[in-house]
């Protein structure tokens, strides 16, 4: 710079990049009654990151268990409760295995706010406390038409859909963020949910 000659205007800082969780190794819950799309928006999601992920299902652990099986749906007591934990505890060990080879895991289960026996705490507790929860919460009409297109022991009667359904809008207000993908496709609640996740992932929130 000549002496007494202009002066540059320095630059303005940059602003820190968004956390990008497609190349994130992280681990996702996704939570939501039956027929909110969990397991296909996570399997969509898993499949179309840049970096390994693993799909974690509750409901295919719990059914690994073929002769005696505790259906919860012919009632919720201390033989389906056990079998829950267990499949929890297995699906816990997955992910933290996944997670310290590189690989991120997205976890998916109907998680009720008002019951902490499949609450969010055995999930922080079996996975650890970086776990991002996501709710995926459509609208009844939604949520009973998709549960009527299933079949075998996956399939509530419509009255049980409504009753999970009304029991899942607790989370509203518990400050974990909420997707409604009443009007959205597979591919468009994926990209919402990488839109949640950078969010959480620079703001983790607190639960």
């Amino acid at each position: 710079m000549t002496p007494g000659g202009p002066v540059a205007m320095p630059s303005p800082p940059q602003a820190p990049a968004a956390p990008d969780p497609a190349g994130t190794i992280i681990a996702v819950l996704l939570i939501g009654p039956a027929g909110a799309g969990k397991t296909s928006v996570a399997k969509y999601w898993a499949d179309h990151r840049r970096v390994p992920t693993a799909h974690i299902s509750l409901d295919d652990v719990r059914e690994w268990v073929r002769s005696g099986f505790a259906d919860p749906q012919s009632g919720w007591n201390d033989h389906s409760e056990a079998q829950y934990r267990l499949a929890r505890r297995t699906c816990g060990f997955a992910a933290r295995n996944f997670l310290a080879n590189g690989i991120s895991c997205i976890l998916d289960d109907a998680v009720f706010p008002d019951r902490p026996v499949v609450g969010l705490g055995g999930w922080k507790r079996h996975v650890g406390p970086g776990l991002l929860p996501v709710v995926l919460l459509p609208g009844l009409d939604i949520v009973l038409e998709r549960n009527a297109e299933r079949s075998g022991n996956r399939r509530l009667t419509d009255e049980e859909v409504a009753r999970i359904h009304g029991r899942m809008a607790g989370w509203y207000g518990s400050g974990l963020p909420i997707i409604d993908n009443s009007q959205l496709d597979i591919p468009e609640t994926a990209r919402i949910l990488d839109d949640v996740l950078a969010r959480a992932i620079a703001s983790p929130p607190q639960w």
